[in-house]
């Protein structure tokens, strides 16, 4: 991505009006809300990951209910967080949170850590997971570039249309520089730029004339070109690993009792060998186990 020269007060001048534009279109969301914990903000950020809003707010709130502290889950199964993740996908994530909880008991006295280096220690939590708890859960400032935000800046101030696959250490140092220096600022312009990127600088049908940024974005100015060469993302779904390992898991959350696969009506038609695939590949990932080898019966893990 080139990185156009821009000065402070222009930086000053463009995250105001997002910050004034949050102020009145932000969605009123629970973990956004203010007597929302630290652990609420810390489930949501791993709900959130590659699935959207809406599916993720009914599954959030019935979670919570059930598991309000990092205790409470770590007092219940991995199998009960795999069981209760229901149809989010990724069921991994499940996994990776019940351990972040029993982390957070036995290191961190069930309290999420405050500091950014101590966040990215924990189970299923990366760079941009870390910086965004951070952010939202302390007020911290932080660097938070999910792909919204990354799509905001590129072209308001770089006009480039899309952002790159992955962040580059140019592209972060760029993203820094833009961040104001007070840290309650710096917050609200992480969810602020995330917002509109979401709402209205989206990847394929951006509606530039609702956004704060229109007057001064360099990609509006340079003719919103670069859309339509830009390869779509897609990605195949049906008869894949990840749908099948899905349906595997689905049955397994329904059961009792460990079930034996192989035969089952509701799994007759993958291939035999794919199922041994997914099932090897579940077992490996540790969200079933293998209960009789004999019978080729499976529970969750």
């Amino acid at each position: 991505m080139p990185y156009a020269a821009h000065s402070a007060d222009q930086d000053v001048t463009r995250v105001n009006a997002v910050l004034t534009w949050y102020d009145a279109h932000a969605r009123d969301l629970p973990w956004r809300r203010p007597d929302c914990s630290a652990w609420g903000v810390l489930v949501s950020e791993v709900m959130l990951q590659q699935t959207p809003v809406a599916r993720v707010l009914p599954a959030w709130e019935r979670w919570m209910a059930r598991w309000p502290t990092p205790a409470d889950l770590a007092a219940a199964t991995q199998a009960d967080a795999v069981r209760a993740w229901e149809r989010l996908g990724y069921p991994r994530r499940a996994k990776r949170l019940w351990e972040c909880a029993l982390v957070l008991v036995h290191e961190h006295g069930g309290d999420v850590p405050r500091d950014v280096d101590a966040l990215v220690t924990l189970p299923g939590v990366g760079d941009y997971t870390a910086a965004a708890v951070a952010s939202f859960a302390f007020g911290r400032r932080t660097v938070v570039l999910d792909t919204n935000v990354r799509r905001v800046i590129g072209r308001a101030w770089n006009g480039v249309p899309l952002p790159g696959p992955s962040i580059t250490r140019a592209e972060r140092e760029f993203a820094a520089g833009i961040v104001p220096a007070q840290a309650s600022d710096a917050a609200r312009w992480a969810v602020a730029s995330m917002e509109l990127g979401s709402l209205v600088c989206t990847a394929r049908a951006p509606q530039c004339e609702a956004c704060p940024l229109e007057g001064s974005c360099e990609w509006v100015a340079a003719g919103r070109s670069g859309l339509a060469e830009a390869p779509r993302r897609t990605q195949a779904w049906h008869g894949t690993d990840r749908q099948v390992r899905g349906r595997i898991l689905a049955l397994l959350r329904e059961a009792a009792d460990p079930l034996t696969l192989a035969g089952r009506a509701a799994l007759e038609d993958i291939d035999p060998g794919q199922l041994d695939r997914c099932l090897d590949g579940l077992v490996s990932d540790g969200l079933i186990s293998l209960v009789d080898a004999e019978r080729g019966s499976f529970a969750l893990a």
